[in-house]
């Protein structure tokens, strides 16, 4: 299952993909222009038709070569000033929703995105990596710096593979199964690559928590221990061809299994007394899924003709039982829920390129159907032991999306150093929900943008956005569900609209040199039908609209070096973030933060290369603040104690082999969560509230990476 992400998905806050503690370096140095050596003929490809891509900077792989990168995600997600952006989850292909391109266009995926798609180019196959300007590309949806990776096979089948064991200081099994390998090959008009990945977590954490009455007084003591085990394992691939004719196929597929199993162990207690009842959590899912793209482009009359097709098949069986047995010789209670959750997303859209008012003209037309079908039971023990049915209205139904979307963008140089690109449409989407509380809804909502590139000089790059925003719905929140851990329930409610924003955003972007680079962005969103938790007309609680929101921040990126100040090899990352936001809350009419935000974030990384050595050491480390979550009846926070800390030594030629060892958490941060359930929130009545604080120990870890 995809979690929804509460609001819109912050433009500068998680959607960036963060390097790993080893992976903290940087060129020394970057060209201003594309001065590289043009790719053979084949399969490197320029900008689309029509456009005339505006450079900021160029990094060749001898770059990079000080930092033994093995694939074409090692380099970019070192490039200075630079985090890759993954998709947000926008409604389907639609414009471009993520900032990296290979050799001029977008990747054909969602889940099987541009860091999966770097990861499996090997350091062979890359000619080099441009930063460009976002709105001289003639792609619709990008906007500021968008890294273009620019690739030609090398002709012979090469390979890499990585391997990534984890142990903690206590309380959780060593991970032991992470690792990847992948296979690349090709020749002059075509590319290939293969890869095969498990995504390993064996997370944990133990500690107390103390359970206060409404009034405030200590009631009970609970020792907790929680395990989580996670496996995404998975194949996949892409395939480019280029015709001689300069039609150009590509291909991407990708399988996947998902193991999750958790489970919590809590021994409860009242204050001076000993152990009454023991609490049992277990949450489990099997998932499987599957993803295939392609797109073929080719000439059609004056222009160039794009037809893409994507289709995304999801089943994720799950299951979540409560167990308690008491000491007394009280009966055993438990409570279960089962449920089996089907998705699938295809997509058509055809795209039409041609130049047009001194620009390029992109016509695009796309037609989705996205469903979700569950099948929910809730059951209880009676007083036989024996589990018997509960009723929950709504939580076995279908929902189904048909859309369709058409748009014009228009991109154009109104001046050797401005780029402009506007783009209007708009959307039909027709939503129906079967079962009790079945509706079948039909909407139309315009949308459209216009995006401004400006060069002011040589070192300095602004960049300026309007949006007109339609945001996707998260189909599981019309059905009703139940989380057994925080007994809580969500009613079915078929009555959700999409969201509607109005998204301006700025960027400027400083290239200082051989010190480094300074980008500073800023944002503003105001939203219309924001769906947050709202009271049913019936009675109880489930994710609905509210009228309005309003989303703001900025954030600041840096990357120095020490190069140009006469010490060789260091490199320091930094990143702050600061997010507001506000509300109107349903049941008290106030004006509150927007549940789920971040409203600070820090982020820096050291790294020394060891000048003249195989050796590299640095830390990195990230602090957040964090939003209460507000439902109706509850106020809730998760926030860590202060920071996490890392540190990392590598050696990058060991047997051909980079090592690196990590350890973590060097400044003991525990996991905190706080929450008040109220019997009456809007009188200020407390039924209790709950204080955790978990200890998860010090993390020790390794990459072992090598090529063949």
């Amino acid at each position: 299952m995809i979690p929804r992400i509460p609001g819109r998905s912050m433009l500068l806050a998680a959607a960036a993909v963060l390097p790993c503690a080893g992976g903290l370096a940087a060129p020394a140095a970057a060209q201003d222009a594309p001065a590289a050596p043009e790719p053979e003929a084949g399969t490197a490809a320029t900008a689309p038709s029509g456009a005339s891509a505006t450079t900021r900077s160029t990094f060749l792989p001898a770059d990079f070569a000080r930092f033994a990168p093995r694939s074409a995600f090692d380099m970019a997600r070192n490039v200075p000033g630079f985090s890759i952006q993954e998709g947000d989850g926008a409604r389907g292909l639609g414009q471009a929703d993520t900032n990296v391109l290979i050799n001029g266009r977008r990747i054909s995926g969602k889940s099987n995105g541009p860091t999966e798609a770097l990861r499996r180019i090997p350091l062979e196959d890359v000619v080099r990596l441009e930063l460009v300007d976002g709105a001289s590309l003639g792609i619709g949806g990008l906007t500021g710096q968008v890294l273009n990776v620019v690739t030609s096979a090398s002709g012979r089948v090469s390979g890499q593979f990585r391997y990534n064991p984890e142990f903690r200081t206590f309380g959780t099994p060593a991970r032991l199964f992470q690792g990847s390998i992948a296979l690349a090959g090709g020749g002059t008009k075509n590319e290939w690559n293969l890869a095969l990945r498990n995504d390993s977590n064996r997370r944990g954490n133990e500690g107390p928590e103390e359970v206060f009455d409404g009034s405030g007084m200590l009631v009970a003591l609970r020792d907790e221990k929680l395990n989580v085990d996670t496996d995404r394992f998975g194949l996949s691939g892409s395939f480019t061809r280029n015709a001689d004719n300069g039609a150009i196929l590509n291909l991407t597929g990708q399988v996947q299994g998902y193991l999750f199993r958790e489970r919590e162990i809590s021994l409860q207690r009242p204050p001076g007394g000993t152990l009454d009842r023991t609490r049992s959590l277990r949450r489990t899912e099997d998932e499987f899924n599957y993803e295939i793209g392609a797109d073929y482009e080719f000439g059609f009359g004056p222009g160039r003709l794009k037809l893409i097709g994507y289709h995304r098949y999801e089943d994720s069986p799950f299951t979540n039982t409560v167990l308690t047995t008491f000491t007394d010789g009280t009966p055993v209670t438990e409570t279960r829920f089962v449920q089996d959750a089907d998705e699938g997303e295809t997509i058509l859209r055809s795209e039409y390129s041609v130049g047009a008012g001194g620009g390029n003209l992109v016509a695009a037309v796309e037609g989705a159907r996205n469903h979700l079908e569950i099948v929910s039971a809730l059951s209880a023990r009676d007083a036989a032991g024996v589990l018997q049915p509960v009723d929950l209205a709504g939580s076995s139904a279908r929902v189904d999306e048909d859309r369709v979307d058409a748009g014009l963008t228009w991109s154009r140089a109104l001046a050797a150093n401005l780029q402009l690109q506007l783009s209007a449409g708009g959307e039909y989407s027709r939503i129906s929900q079967s079962g009790p509380f079945g509706l079948t809804r039909s909407f139309w909502r315009p949308k459209g943008f216009a995006a401004l590139d400006w060069k002011v000089t040589p070192n300095l790059n602004l960049a300026g956005r309007i949006e007109r925003v339609v945001g996707q719905l998260d189909f599981f929140d019309f059905i009703a569900s139940v989380d057994l851990d925080q007994d809580r329930a969500d009613a079915s409610n078929a009555d959700l609209r999409p969201e509607q924003s109005w998204l301006y955003d700025v960027e400027a972007s400083w290239r200082m040199g051989a010190l480094g680079n300074l980008t500073v962005s800023a944002y503003l969103e105001d939203l219309v039908d924001v769906v947050d938790q709202i009271p049913l007309p019936g009675g109880g609680q489930a994710p609905g609209n509210l009228p309005s929101a309003r989303l703001y921040g900025i954030e600041g990126q840096t990357t120095l070096l020490s190069d140009g100040l006469g010490w060789k090899g260091t490199r320091v990352d930094l990143t702050l973030g600061w997010n507001e936001s506000s509300v109107r809350d349903p049941l008290l009419g106030f004006l509150r933060q927007v549940s789920g935000n971040e409203l600070f974030t820090l982020e820096f990384r050291v790294r020394h290369d060891v000048p003249n050595s195989d050796w590299a050491f640095g830390t990195r480390g990230d602090w957040t603040k964090n939003v209460r979550n507000v439902r109706l009846d509850e106020i809730s926070l998760n926030q860590p104690s202060f920071a996490q800390m890392f540190a990392f030594l590598e050696n990058k030629d060991v047997a051909g082999m980079t090592v690196r060892a990590r350890v973590g958490n060097l400044l003991g941060q525990r996991d905190r969560f706080e929450r008040t359930v109220f019997t009456d929130r809007a009188a200020g009545i407390a039924a209790f509230s709950e204080r955790r604080d978990r200890r998860f120990g010090t993390i020790v870890s390794f990459d072992i990476e090598g090529s063949f």
